[in-house]
């Protein structure tokens, strides 16, 4: 892909998403799909255009790159574009050109959520996980919901903006969990029916279980995250908890963001518990083109029988 193609890209996806309203990745060039550019991807949370280096880039493509697309966000009133640089140390960002406004928000259908540009690694919401939040609004009216390793809880605002009876959102960091309340505030939903619990999920299965039984659970653990959580060591854990904490016919979201592990990693797992019937893996976010679908985010249905 030539510079010109890829601007052209992205100048066509900012006019897609001017109609549609929702943040967006607009070029995902870790799946390997664009040759040369496995180390760029580039999202849109409108004002602010996020590019993020995996790799470091040369740099005579970036001293081009650069001008250009600051060129084209300014003529699509983009406020503000930020640069991350993943392979570094700490993840550091960089204002590039513009400004960010002092609250920023993803979008999806209507919903709001708090972002953090420029601050950590991570900007409290992840657009790779659009099909599981589809799922969530799908399967959570009338039923209670379990959100373990909730982060910044998009799956909660979503069930709960979906009509769900309760949603337990289980997570150690108090900082996510608070902004996981900002976020339904945000979007003006009640919190009589939502629970935030701050527990090392892994040690606190009793307190977990009391709030139950759940009509539809969703595992999103981090794949390696020492301390916590290691999927290919743990993940086993959660899979076992499950009769203890369903509702017969509860339906079950099982994520797994790891690359190295491959598909029947997870169904090996469920497998195993043979409480569960596997109904389907979701389909990938088309935003993020991938050209091996082992490594792609898996985002799995199981139901308790």
């Amino acid at each position: 892909m030539t510079l010109d193609e890829l601007l052209q890209q992205l100048q066509a996806g900012l006019l897609a998403q001017q109609q549609h309203g929702n943040s967006c990745r607009l070029f995902h060039g870790r799946g390997g799909c664009y040759q040369g550019l496995e180390w760029l991807v580039v999202d849109s949370f409108l004002p602010v255009l996020v590019v993020t280096y995996f790799a470091p880039p040369e740099p005579s493509w970036e001293a081009q790159w650069l001008p250009q697309l600051v060129n084209l966000a300014r003529t699509q009133g983009i406020e503000g574009v930020v640069v991350q640089r993943r392979y570094l140390a700490g993840a550091p960002s960089d204002v590039i050109d513009g400004h960010i406004p002092a609250a920023c928000y993803a979008v999806r259908e209507g919903l709001r959520f708090h972002l953090q540009l420029a601050q950590r690694q991570n900007s409290g919401f992840f657009l790779d996980m659009e099909p599981g939040r589809q799922w969530v609004a799908t399967y959570s009216p009338g039923r209670r919901v379990l959100n373990l390793f909730a982060y910044t809880c998009a799956f909660s605002v979503v069930a709960v903006a979906a009509g769900s009876t309760k949603v337990v959102n289980v997570d150690m960091s108090s900082n996510a969990l608070s902004q996981g309340r900002d976020n339904h505030h945000l979007n003006q939903l009640p919190l009589d029916s939502v629970v935030f619990l701050r527990e090392n999920i892994m040690k606190s299965w009793g307190r977990i279980r009391r709030q139950g039984p759940y009509d539809v659970i969703i595992f999103d653990p981090p794949s390696y995250q020492p301390g916590s959580f290691i999927a290919e060591r743990d993940y086993h854990k959660l899979v076992k908890r499950l009769p203890e904490l369903c509702a017969p016919g509860a339906d079950i979201l099982a994520c797994l963001n790891a690359p190295e592990l491959p598909l029947t990693f997870l169904n090996t797992l469920f497998d195993t518990a043979d409480s569960c019937e596997l109904k389907g893996r979701l389909a990938a976010n088309p935003d993020f083109p991938d050209k091996d679908s082992e490594r792609q985010l898996k985002l799995m249905h199981y139901r308790y029988r």
